[in-house]
């Protein structure tokens, strides 16, 4: 490590122990009595929400620069450009009003951003975009072993020759994803991912392989987001609900045809007046002689139509009281549909009926409102049966787990896709006679893109080889929180390079900005990463 890499290390741990006096201030300021409150936390919504931010900043920042140390030169000047850039966003959040945060004239004095120098000079980050499009946007090593590099290339194959060609017709026409994809996939075992080779996966039994799973996902998503990206997350949660809390014989029989991918997953949990407070879900499960009658309402439910199985949370116990206890998981059986809205009726009377939600993008899964009528699932639908009554927040959580991940995977997937496409855009393009490439703001521009996109990525592989190790799970909400906004802000920039044609549906750097707007959206809102994922659990842990 240089001794620039190594100084701004050391000024991110002073900053770590100003935002650790912080958590501390607004921890006191929502305990009573020595008891923490819940409620107080939701006066301290927008502070708690910047120190959140910052955390995931900080920490991805210190992983770039210890990568960087790693490995050459490009890594390194592209790590300390972004170290140095999140302490000046970190400064700038606690400055404006530092009371707020509990700190004092000394705290922001500690706060100094000497040790960035000029490294975000407008001389140096132009040299940094110089070379960057000098060779081509090649960021550095991928820091990947030879067994995962062998899967990205696999993967990058099959995206650039199957879902590339087909990736603007579904996103222009809005169409379901079409069998060449499907069929693609399911001949590489992506389905089969999350389940255990003792149940006909590709996961080993004996450890996980969240990397591997985060490699593939950002290749499927570099060629589209909608038409190929997403794909492996909904078998993955339910994969992982059932190996949480699932009877032995439910294993055996649903974990295989998920990793064969016959059926396709659904995941039914939003629910119409209920985003992401998972516990106040509503839909009604009421226990007959041989199985269970589902009533009520379920939203965004992606891929409902096309899937053959839906997991999906109902409310097994009616006292409110319960929140999240009284709520369970059935595995849902439906025929498939591929068109924009199905109907279901039971020979009962039973009827599950559901409705596509037009997008702006993200468009090749659909996700559809869901309506219940008396619909009967089997007692041997109910994940874990008798034992696992009560126990569908618990479940879905662990199910979750690798969607926060998989999502920053994704993040980064949409960012090389933008980052491509403006260099190749840029370098082609003329303006006042000269390539829009050799600009200086252009070159800012690019420098920046790299340095998002580089410290995304390796914050999500070093995040993904925690979690294969039992760990990383506020560290999974971190990255998911951060690669999402990075890659809003690298789709936008891609857009504006390409000027009017970035405006023109025709042009993928449109499509790109459509789909990155939802990846703060799903799999737990930025709000709610923030205040009641990142930030109550910095709160509660602060010392």
């Amino acid at each position: 490590m240089s001794d620039t890499a190594k100084a701004l290390n050391n000024t991110l741990d002073e900053f770590e122990q100003i935002l650790a006096k912080a958590l501390v201030h607004v921890r006191d300021a929502c305990t009573t009595d020595g008891k923490f409150s819940v409620g107080r936390l939701d006066e301290q919504q927008q502070v708690t929400s910047d120190l959140a931010v910052s955390t995931a900043e900080l920490q991805c920042a210190r992983n770039y620069l210890q990568y960087a140390a790693l490995n050459g030169e490009i890594e390194e000047r592209l790590a300390t450009a972004f170290a140095a850039e999140s302490l000046h966003n970190i400064r700038n959040r606690l400055g404006r009003y530092p009371a707020d945060f509990g700190l004092d004239a000394g705290d922001m004095e500690t706060l100094s951003l000497d040790a960035c120098g000029d490294l975000l000079s407008t001389s140096r980050l132009a040299a940094l975009g110089r070379e960057i499009v000098d060779r081509d946007g090649d960021l550095g090593d991928r820091g990947l072993d030879e067994e995962k590099i062998l899967m990205a290339d696999t993967f990058r194959q099959f995206a650039d020759d199957v879902v590339k060609p087909l990736a603007e017709e579904i996103h222009r026409q809005d169409q379901i994803i079409p069998d060449a994809i499907l069929d693609g996939v399911r001949d590489l075992g992506c389905f089969g991912l999350s389940v255990p080779q003792r149940y006909g996966g590709l996961l080993p039994d004996d450890q996980e392989d969240s990397l591997g799973m985060i490699v593939v996902t950002e290749e499927l998503s570099r060629a589209s987001l909608g038409g190929a990206g997403s794909l492996i997350t909904r078998p993955e949660i339910m994969a992982r609900a059932l190996i949480e809390g699932g009877t032995e014989e439910q294993k055996q029989y649903w974990l295989p045809r998920i990793s064969e991918g016959r059926p396709l997953c659904g995941i039914a949990i939003t629910e119409p007046d209920f985003g992401s407070d998972v516990a106040s879900m509503k839909l009604k499960a009421t226990q007959t002689e041989d199985g269970w009658l589902l009533n009520g309402a379920k939203a965004w439910s992606t891929f409902a139509g096309k899937s053959g199985v839906l997991l999906t949370l109902a409310r097994t116990d009616p006292d409110p009281k319960l929140g999240h206890r009284g709520l369970s998981l059935f595995m849902v059986e439906k025929p498939e549909f591929d068109g924009d809205e199905f109907d279901v009726v039971q020979d009962g009377g039973g009827r599950l009926s559901g409705q596509a939600i037009p997008t702006i993008g993200y468009r090749g899964m659909h996700s559809f409102q869901l309506f219940f009528d008396d619909f009967f699932v089997p007692a041997t639908h109910l994940l874990g049966e008798g034992q696992g009554l009560g126990k569908g927040f618990y479940f879905t959580m662990r199910g979750f787990m690798g969607g926060r991940i998989q999502t920053a995977a994704r993040a980064c997937g949409v960012m090389q896709a933008s980052f491509d496409c403006a260099l190749t855009y840029a370098q082609d393009r003329k303006v006042f006679g000269q390539p829009v490439a050799d600009y200086q703001l252009t070159l800012v521009k690019f420098a920046r893109m790299a340095m998002y996109l580089g410290a995304s990525r390796q914050f999500t592989y070093t995040v993904g080889r925690m979690m294969d190790e039992g760990g990383g799970q506020m560290e999974a909400s971190l990255v998911k929180l951060l690669a999402c906004k990075l890659s809003e802000w690298i789709a936008r920039e891609s857009m504006q390079i390409h000027g009017g044609m970035g405006y023109a549906e025709e042009t993928d750097a449109s499509r790109y900005w459509l789909d990155a707007r939802v990846l703060s959206i799903f799999e737990g809102t930025e709000e709610t990463l923030t205040l009641k994922v990142v930030g109550r659990s910095l709160v509660e842990q602060a010392s």
